[in-house]
């Protein structure tokens, strides 16, 4: 009994080593890491989402949150704000320019030089992060040492805190400088090159972030998505939508005002509100006036006949106040100057096109408005008949390209020339027309 005990101690073992063999890879693929995508400008709700994707990445578990980047930059406010979430999340963050071929500008720099892991797809570039403000001339670059200097000292921090080239940090900034992948590798300003999530989880696999060695080879790999009032506050909050919002719900106020009970002037609120609300309600006081001057030229001209001075004047108000709601004078919005003139323009030709629909509508309306009653002027005109007419039998016929109902006190043929000579509710009453 003993000797078959004996054999059976070699298979336990070999069962036994087995489960330790395979346990490590069993765990591996439980691990899993959270994606954030940021692919747009930096809102004043990127934030948020930032701050929610962290809590998010903490809850659950994950190994990591990679903030994938692809951005021309944006609110300096928000990128401070995602910055120290970053820094207090304890949960590793990294940073991807991701997918190959797309930039991460200004404030994406800036991220990406704060997060615990910087890293970079192949023909990817970063950089452009030298402030720029919007001014009469044009757009030109921001020379006050005040604000140069606290971005300096701000993007040379993040370097040091991470062990990454200071001086390239400040060139950024104060040079303009721009770096591929592999010139930012080599300048040690980011630490990995990968041209996928899954190559880059295994690269990072046993590195040391926040006391936590990272298990990240082979996890499994969950997108996240924002809630339904973020995704939302994301959409309005992007500057074009947020604008051409603003630019709708005036318009609206303005149509309102000058043919009162189609409802108009309710969107325009609703529609100025939501404006306002996407552009973190940081509105440009000039900007207001432009409009409000716009608004009340307009008006002026619409009371009057014709389209004179007071309703171009009015037009080029609206498009000038439009131009300056755009936030994206420095440090309001922060993005290469080449960007910052796309938005504009992307903002402008709307806002041209938006007023002449509605200066053309207003000024349709306001023409039917002051028109003369139809009735008194068809009295006397001439009209063709569609069917022969009969006393006490009404017919058709063809008035302006129109078919009324018509009847006659004496027989008519079809096809015969009638004078219109009284309209009687719906029916016009004809005679035939004199042979000249």
């Amino acid at each position: 009994m003993m000797v078959k005990r004996l054999y059976l101690f070699p298979i336990i073992f070999l069962i036994f080593s087995f489960i330790l063999f395979i346990s490590p890879a069993c765990a591996g693929a439980e691990q899993k890491v959270l994606v954030l995508d940021i692919s747009d400008s930096i809102t004043p709700v990127s934030d948020d989402i930032v701050l929610d994707a962290i809590l998010a990445a903490k809850a659950g578990n994950f190994e990591a949150l990679i903030i994938t980047l692809n951005t021309p930059g944006g609110g300096l406010d928000e990128t401070f704000n995602i910055i120290e979430s970053i820094d207090r999340s304890d949960i590793p963050v990294i940073g991807y320019v991701y997918p190959e071929g797309v930039k991460a500008w200004s404030a994406g720099t800036l991220i990406l030089i704060s997060t615990d892991i910087a890293a970079m797809a192949p023909h990817t570039i970063i950089g452009s992060a030298q402030p720029v403000e919007m001014s009469a001339t044009g757009i030109e670059p921001i020379e006050d040492s005040k604000i140069v200097n606290a971005i300096v000292a701000l993007a040379r921090e993040k370097a040091l805190m991470h062990g990454r080239n200071e001086t390239v940090a400040e060139e950024f900034i104060t040079k303009n400088l721009n770096l591929n992948a592999e010139s930012a590798l080599d300048a040690e300003v980011i630490e990995f090159i990968a041209p996928t999530i899954e190559d880059l989880l295994v690269q990072i696999d046993g590195e040391v972030i926040k006391g936590k060695t990272l298990n990240t080879s082979g996890a499994e790999i969950e997108y996240y998505t924002p809630s339904v009032r973020l995704s939302f506050m994301n959409v309005i909050s992007n500057p074009l939508i947020s604008s051409i919002l603003m630019m709708l719900g005036i318009y609206g106020v303005v149509f309102g005002i000058s043919n009162p009970g189609v409802g108009a002037e309710i969107f325009g609120i609703i529609a100025i509100t939501l404006g306002l609300i996407g552009s973190g309600f940081d509105v440009n006081i000039a900007a207001v006036f432009l409009l409000l001057i716009g608004i009340a030229l307009l008006i002026l001209e619409f009371q009057a006949p014709g389209f004179g001075v007071f309703g171009i004047a009015g037009i080029i108000c609206m498009i000038a106040g439009s131009i300056l709601l755009v936030p994206m004078s420095f440090p309001q919005f922060y993005t290469p100057a080449d960007f910052q003139r796309t938005l504009m323009i992307s903002v402008a030709a709307p806002t041209v096109v938006i007023g002449i629909v509605m200066v053309f509508a207003i000024y349709k309306v306001m023409e039917v408005r002051h028109r003369k009653p139809l009735i008194g002027e068809m009295i006397g005109n001439m009209a063709q008949t569609i069917d022969p007419l009969e006393p006490g039998i009404t017919g058709y016929l063809k008035y302006k390209g129109e078919y009324w109902k018509a009847r006659a006190d004496e027989s008519i043929a079809k096809g015969e020339k009638v004078e219109i000579i009284e309209k009687d509710g719906v029916v016009l009453v004809v005679k035939r027309a004199q042979q000249e």
